[in-house]
């Protein structure tokens, strides 16, 4: 079919004008993609974003944007679908701003850039969670420890190793009331798993609990299951423990190697040099780890444990093998070697 030079003319026009509306579209594109994140470079200075509890992810995408750390939250949202990030602790997360979408996700996901959140330490005790949690700025003191119920209770309503050693962040204008009634549910948690709820042999969980947190505090990871046989094998004869880790926990000298004769004398009912049994409470907050030692005990007919050196503890029934040990233990620490 032969067309005129007009129709060839118009056929043309209609072409350029397709053609052209393609390359305005596929430019549009191009610059919707560009603009969906910002590029590497220099970031912002930082801002707070403020994460609460169960919060969504796309209300935390959309104050990222908000607040011009990401150009798109639609972006981040894609990128946390993809990467499966089903959560962000909650807290005040210091955050660099006009950053690329995946910087923003790194910074959101690191916990050390939560503002005001604290650690609890295995060993750790309860007095030194408050200190911690006197701390941040952001919380409302109101302590009033008497009204929170132990996750187990006991005659001294004590929270002593009941706060679990994790990282806690809190909404700002949260009570330490609060924050430690939800350290507590977080024990909860953590412990589940544990069966420590079912106690071991005629030990309730708050026994168990009370040897695990002597466990903490004696022995090394490696060595807590043959610490716990001692602990057991001695409670099983009304063999006094005569642990220094409860004294030292009844004169606040933690942390300390040795213990003197005085200090053994020290009237208190943690005094296990003193008083046959388990201290009244535990003595810190200790670890899953620990836990699982004292609920799951090595078998031994142990009675006496020494470290004699840093990651060498050794463990007998015989009294002067012990007594030789000790000899070694006093040489160590006299050449340094527990410095």
């Amino acid at each position: 079919m032969i067309r005129t030079r007009k129709e060839r003319n118009l056929i043309s026009l209609f072409i350029g004008l397709v053609l052209l509306l393609l390359s305005l579209v596929a430019l549009r594109i191009m610059t919707n993609s560009a603009n969906s994140d910002y590029p590497k470079g220099t970031p912002g200075p930082p801002v707070r974003i403020i994460v609460t509890q169960g919060e969504s992810g796309t209300a935390i995408a959309q104050d990222l944007a908000t607040q011009h750390v990401v150009a798109k939250a639609a972006t981040v949202i894609t990128k946390m679908i993809k990467r499966n990030i089903v959560g962000i602790a909650p807290g005040i997360h210091l955050i660099e701003s006009v950053i690329p979408s995946d910087q923003a996700l790194i910074e959101l996901l690191d916990q050390k850039r939560i503002v005001d959140s604290i650690y609890v330490l295995p060993g750790s005790t309860e007095s030194d969670v408050l200190k911690e949690l006197h701390l941040i700025t952001s919380l409302t003191q109101k302590d009033d420890l008497k009204t929170i119920a132990p996750y187990y209770a006991n005659p001294r309503n004590s929270l002593e190793g009941q706060i679990a050693p994790v990282q806690y962040s809190f909404q700002p204008g949260t009570s330490t009331h609060e924050a430690l009634t939800n350290m507590l549910k977080s024990f909860g948690d953590e412990v589940s798993a544990t069966k420590l709820s079912s106690g071991y042999q005629q030990f309730t969980p708050y026994q168990v609990l009370t040897v695990a947190s002597m466990i903490q505090i004696e022995s090394d990871p490696a060595d807590s299951g043959e610490v716990a046989r001692v602990i057991y094998n001695r409670l099983k004869i009304g063999m006094p423990l005569q642990l220094n880790s409860t004294v030292q926990y009844a004169l606040g000298l933690r942390g300390q190697i040795g213990l003197s004769i005085k200090a053994t004398q020290v009237d208190s009912s943690y005094n296990t040099y003193l008083h046959v049994g388990l201290p009244p409470t535990p003595i810190s907050n200790p670890s899953v780890t620990s836990i699982t030692a004292a609920l799951n005990p090595v078998p031994g007919d142990w009675l006496y444990f020494i470290t004699v050196k840093p990651h060498d503890t050794r463990f007998t029934n015989s009294f002067s093998t012990f007594e030789t040990w000790v000899a070694v233990y006093n040489h160590n620490v006299a050449i340094g070697l527990f410095k």
